[in-house]
C-alpha cells in the first residue's frame, strides 16, 4: 500500500532542485525531516512545509467534521445552537447586515475550520516531536484543554461584539468541552493514517 509520503514524492518525483542542482534525495528516499534538517535549500522547505500543513488539514477536517457533528446533535437534543459555524455566521451578520446570509454562512464555516486546523497544527507538532503520544489518553487530555481555552475565546469574542445573541451562554460554554474531545479524537485517528511510517529494511534473500 502506498504512504501518504510515497504520494506526495509521486507528485514531484524526479524533481531537480534548482537552489542546490542535485537530483533532490528528499523526494526520493522519502527522508523528509533528516533532509530538510542537513540541507534546507528552498525547495526543500516548500516540500517539507506542504506535507506538514497537508497532513494538518487532513486531520483538521477529521477533527473539526466530528466535533461539528457532535454540537449538531447536541443542538437538535437540548434545543440550543450549538453548531460553531452557524454561531459565526450568525455573529458576522449581525456585525455587517449588508452581507449576505449565505456569505456568511460560508464564511463562519470557514473561520470554523480554520480554527480546527490552528488546533490541529499544534496537536501535530506535539505527537510528531514525541511531548505526547497520539493516543486516546492524551487526546482526551488535549480534548479538554482546548475545551477550555476554546471556551474562553468563545467568551471574548461575544464580550467585544456589540450584538451578540439571547442565549445560555453558561450551557454553551460547557458544551465546548466533549466536542472539543472528540475533535481532539478526530484529529488522533486521522494521524495515525497521515502520519509518517517507518520503513522495514528489504529481505535479502542468500543462496
Amino acid at each position: 500500500m502506498v504512504s501518504f509520503d510515497e504520494h506526495v514524492c509521486l507528485i514531484v518525483k524526479n524533481a531537480t532542485c534548482s537552489f542546490c542542482d542535485y537530483n533532490c534525495e528528499l523526494v526520493q528516499n522519502l527522508k523528509l525531516r533528516r533532509e530538510y534538517r542537513s540541507n534546507p535549500c528552498l525547495f526543500h522547505k516548500i516540500i517539507y512545509i506542504m506535507n506538514k500543513l497537508t497532513k494538518a488539514l487532513a486531520c483538521s477536517l477529521s477533527g473539526t467534521s466530528l466535533m461539528t457533528l457532535s454540537s449538531a446533535i447536541m443542538s437538535s437534543t437540548i434545543g440550543q445552537e450549538f453548531r460553531e459555524p452557524a454561531q459565526l455566521g450568525k455573529l458576522m451578520k449581525r456585525l455587517a447586515p449588508f452581507i449576505s446570509k449565505s456569505l456568511c454562512n460560508g464564511l463562519g464555516w470557514g473561520a470554523h475550520y480554520a480554527m480546527g486546523t490552528a488546533f490541529s497544527l499544534v496537536y501535530t507538532y506535539l505527537w510528531r516531536n514525541n511531548f505526547l503520544k497520539p493516543d486516546g489518553k492524551n487526546a482526551a487530555f488535549l480534548g479538554l484543554v482546548s475545551g477550555v481555552a476554546g471556551s474562553l475565546i468563545w467568551k471574548a469574542t461575544f464580550k467585544v461584539h456589540p450584538l451578540t445573541p439571547f442565549m445560555n451562554y453558561r450551557r454553551f460554554y460547557l458544551q465546548r468541552v466533549p466536542a472539543h474531545v472528540l475533535f481532539a479524537i478526530g484529529v488522533a485517528l486521522a494521524y495515525h493514517f497521515v502520519k509518517d511510517k517507518g520503513r522495514k529494511p528489504a529481505k535479502h534473500n542468500h543462496s
